[in-house]
């Protein structure tokens, strides 16, 4: 069984992960406060929206912030390159150096780490992460287009193939049947991995369906915003979490 700190992900309805991202530890404060009446169960801090992102005691004092705000919540810790829709551009190598702080603090639950990166130092990370009991999400993302079926089951199984506790894609639609794509695509490789756990969607408005449709499809995670969305298409937290309950029987 996979699990994010006390999240288990496993089969049935998604888990929901909200996204943080403010651009200094007192806005990420803000929004730590602004989730407490909120039905979550795992918080992703997207640092690429740190202002200060480039300074590695600044990023600390973040990973602080967020941790004594939310001492017991499940903390997905990602930095969204530039290439993958992210905020801001970095050296590859500081990208992993960012990483390896990240897992070392002993501040957070789960990494994420691109499928697109260097294979040496992907390996690296992951068997840091297992010595510190991270979980693993590698994780591609496309902006512009989807890709094919058989691109997207061959990203996802090498993903697993190259040892990540969670295989994650995201793309752009541009069509009704690029939603369609990417739902069989997921079914297609969870059906090959039925006990393990895969995140996939389909962004903006056209796949806003690919969101809630996990249960079904087999994604086990899914994202919903808070005060601000990062990526487009996230439903408002508390509205998926209705329609997911709605759904679930």
């Amino acid at each position: 069984m996979v699990k994010i700190g006390k999240v288990a992900l496993d089969n049935g309805m998604p888990k929901i992960c909200v996204p943080l991202v403010g651009h200094s530890a007192d806005e990420l404060v803000q929004e730590c406060r602004y989730l407490q009446d909120k039905i979550y169960d795992v918080v992703e801090l997207r640092i690429d929206f740190l202002k200060d992102v480039t300074s590695l005691d600044a990023v600390g004092d973040a990973l602080a912030a967020v941790r004594q705000e939310l001492p017991d919540s499940a903390i997905l810790f990602t930095f969204r390159t530039k290439e993958e829709g992210g905020e801001m551009e970095v050296p590859e190598s500081y990208y992993f150096d960012l990483i390896d702080y990240a897992v070392k603090s002993g501040k957070i639950d789960a990494i994420d780490v691109e499928y697109f990166r260097d294979r040496a130092s992907i390996k690296k990370v992951l068997t840091i992460a297992k010595e510190h009991g991270v979980t693993v999400i590698m994780s591609n993302h496309d902006f512009d287009k989807t890709p094919s079926f058989d691109e997207i089951t061959g990203r996802l199984i090498g993903m697993k193939k190259l040892g990540a506790d969670v295989a994650k894609l995201a793309c752009m639609p541009n069509s009704a049947k690029d939603v369609l794509t990417l739902l069989s695509a997921t079914e297609a490789v969870k059906s090959q991995y039925p006990d393990e756990p895969l995140i996939t969607m389909s962004m903006g408005k056209l796949g806003a369906i690919s969101r809630i449709s996990g249960e079904i499809f087999g994604s086990a995670l899914t994202f919903g915003s808070a005060k601000k969305a990062s990526a487009p298409g996230q439903l408002e937290v508390t509205t998926l979490q209705q329609i997911l309950r709605a759904l679930h029987f």
